[in-house]
């Protein structure tokens, strides 16, 4: 079977829109706020949906963060489609400082300090990397099995990063949902009042109509 690639942009390009989508992440950003606002929805469920997204984008669950944020808004009885735009909150631009602020209060909290024995984080995750695959190659070559690196990786990175993200992942995540709980309502009291007016002005006219 030959699968062929409907995109026929270079391969360049479509990892550059990763980083910098097109039109900019203002844009972007623009988009998801309009597709929020518009979800027919209550707005205290939109917005815990907002703050399940936002938590997520804390969490080291990365590939998983649409399943993760759907989990928390189910559990919260939030919006799902709204926690899964959320996570649009976790991008190439903020990553590096959610990882920062999560690795460094996890740290905190664990009592951990890195002294560079097992080299940096880069190094770690490719060592991690290795480990898994030479691992799985394993078990068709009979090669011995060794999780070390990987175990290194768990205990001085994911670990650290997922109790250290609960607490900023929190905080942001209110944040967010107390930003955006006014907002929606203004909004849909706005297009609710919007629609009142367009229905009154058409009952007025089939009225003008039938008294002609």
């Amino acid at each position: 079977m030959v699968f062929k690639r409907r995109d026929r942009r270079p391969i360049w390009k479509i990892v550059l829109e990763f980083f910098w989508p097109r039109g900019g992440w203002a844009r972007a950003a623009r988009y998801v706020k309009h597709r929020l606002h518009r979800l027919p929805d209550p707005p205290h469920r939109i917005a815990r949906g907002i703050f399940a997204g936002v938590f997520t984008t804390f969490t080291p669950f990365y590939g998983l963060h649409f399943l993760t944020a759907a989990l928390i808004s189910w559990a919260m009885r939030g919006n799902f489609l709204a926690a899964i735009l959320s996570t649009f909150f976790g991008n190439p631009l903020t990553y590096v400082p959610i990882g920062v602020a999560s690795m460094t209060t996890g740290n905190w909290l664990l009592g951990l300090d890195d002294d560079g024995k097992h080299g940096g984080l880069a190094h770690k995750f490719v060592k991690a990397g290795e480990d898994l695959w030479r691992n799985l190659v394993s078990v068709f070559n009979g090669s011995d099995v060794d999780w070390t690196d990987l175990s290194i990786f768990y205990n001085e990175v994911f670990y650290p990063y997922m109790v250290g993200g609960i607490i900023p992942g929190l905080i942001t995540a209110t944040i967010c949902y107390y930003i955006s709980l006014p907002l929606i309502t203004a909004y849909q009291n706005r297009r609710k009042g919007a629609l009142k007016a367009r229905l009154a002005a058409l009952r007025k006219k089939k009225a003008d109509n039938g008294a002609k």
